[in-house]
C-alpha cells in the first residue's frame, strides 16, 4: 500500500514538474502599429507636424503605440489619401481638401477669400467650422486633426499699392488663389511651384502669390523685391483615420489622439506661422524687399471685387442643400475670436 501511494505521489510530482518546465511564458504584447501617409516631400510643413504628432502619440502613450510615418506619396498618393484611409490601404493619411472642392465643400469654405490674417487663427477656425458642423464627407473616418497653410500674399517685380497696379500683371498662382487673382484683374499663370523660379528668371510671370515661407525656401526673393500683404486664401489640410482601426485602438489611446486635435491644428499653424516670419526677416536682411500694406480705402475695393467668388461658392452650397449663409458666419466668428489671441 505505501509502495502504491509512492508511485501515486512520484506521478503526481512529475506531472506538476512537467507542466513547470514546459508551460510557454506569456509573451508580452507589443507596440499597437500604425502607418500615416502623406504626399508631399518630407521637409515641407504637413510632414513636419506628422513627424511631430507621431512623436507626441508614441511619447504620450508610452510606447503602446508606433507609428510609420511615409511622405512623398509612397504609400498614398494626394488625390486618393481620403479613399485609400477609408479602404484600409493606410491607417491615417493626410489630405488637402483643396484638391477635392466639392468633395468637401463645408471646410473648403476656409478657402475662400475672407481674409485670415495668419495660419494660426485659419487652423483654429478650420477645426472650430468642422467640430460645429461635422460634414456628411468625414462621416466614414476618424477626424484626428485639421490645420491650413499660411495665407496667399503678392510678391513681384514690380511694387503692387492698388487694382490698377495689379491690372494685367502676370503672377504665377494655383487653386484659389488663381481665381482670386483673376477676379481682381491680374493676369494668373497656373503652373507648379517648382517650375515658378525659372519663369521668373525668364520673365514668363513677374511674381507669384502664394504664402510666403517660399520667400526664403525657394529664394524668390532674390527676383521679387515688393511684397503686398492681401491675406488671400489658405489650402485647408485634414488628417483622418481608417474608422475601423480607430474603433480597435484601447480607449486610453483614443483619448492620447483626441487631446491632440485642437493642439496640432495650433502647434501646426504656430509653426507655420514663425517660419513665415523666418523667411520675411531673412528677405529683408538679405534681399531688402519691401513689404507693402494697402490702405483700408483700397483694400475695400479688392475686397468687392472678390465678394462674387464668396457668392458664387454660397449658391453651390445652397444647391447641395447646405447651409451656407450658417457657415459663412461661422468662419467669420471663429475668426474673430483667434484673432484676439
Amino acid at each position: 500500500m505505501r509502495k502504491k501511494i509512492g508511485f501515486v505521489l512520484a506521478g503526481i510530482f512529475l506531472a506538476t514538474l512537467f507542466t513547470i518546465t514546459w508551460t510557454p511564458a506569456p509573451v508580452a504584447a507589443g507596440p499597437i502599429n500604425l502607418n500615416y501617409a502623406n504626399f508631399p516631400p518630407a521637409p515641407t510643413f504637413p510632414c513636419v507636424q506628422m513627424e511631430r504628432w507621431k512623436k507626441e502619440v508614441e511619447e504620450r502613450t508610452n510606447g503602446k503605440v508606433a507609428i510609420k510615418t511615409f511622405p512623398g506619396g509612397t504609400l498614398l498618393k494626394a488625390k486618393a489619401m481620403m479613399d485609400g484611409v477609408i479602404a484600409g490601404q493606410a491607417d491615417i493619411g493626410c489630405l488637402c481638401m483643396a484638391y477635392q472642392p466639392g468633395r468637401f465643400m463645408v471646410t473648403n469654405a476656409t478657402a475662400l477669400p475672407v481674409g485670415f490674417p495668419n495660419a494660426t487663427v485659419a487652423s483654429l477656425s478650420l477645426w472650430d467650422l468642422y467640430e460645429k458642423n461635422k460634414p456628411e464627407a468625414f462621416s466614414k473616418v476618424k477626424v484626428l486633426t485639421m490645420f491650413t497653410c499660411a495665407p496667399a500674399n503678392i510678391y513681384s517685380k514690380k511694387p503692387v499699392k492698388n487694382l490698377d497696379d495689379l491690372k494685367g500683371l502676370e503672377l504665377r498662382a494655383s487653386g484659389g488663389v488663381l481665381q482670386v487673382l483673376k477676379a481682381l484683374g491680374a493676369a494668373p499663370v497656373g503652373m507648379p511651384q517648382s517650375q515658378t523660379p525659372e519663369a521668373l528668371q525668364k520673365g514668363v510671370v513677374k511674381g507669384a502669390a502664394s504664402s510666403l515661407e517660399t520667400l526664403m525656401d525657394f529664394k524668390y526673393a532674390e527676383l521679387c523685391k515688393y511684397v503686398t500683404m492681401i491675406n488671400g486664401p489658405v489650402y485647408p489640410f485634414a488628417v483622418v483615420m481608417n474608422m475601423d482601426k480607430w474603433n480597435s485602438l484601447p480607449k486610453d489611446v483614443q483619448k492620447v489622439m483626441d487631446n491632440l486635435s485642437v493642439e496640432q491644428a495650433w502647434w501646426t499653424g504656430n509653426y507655420m506661422d514663425n517660419h513665415v516670419k523666418e523667411s520675411i526677416e531673412w528677405s529683408k536682411k538679405n534681399h531688402n524687399i519691401e513689404i507693402i500694406t494697402l490702405t483700408q480705402k483700397e483694400l475695400a475695393k479688392w475686397n468687392k471685387l472678390l465678394k462674387p467668388l464668396i457668392d458664387k461658392w454660397s449658391e453651390n452650397a445652397k444647391a447641395k442643400g447646405l447651409p451656407a449663409r450658417t457657415i459663412l458666419k461661422d468662419i467669420k466668428v471663429a475668426k474673430e475670436y483667434h484673432s484676439r489671441f
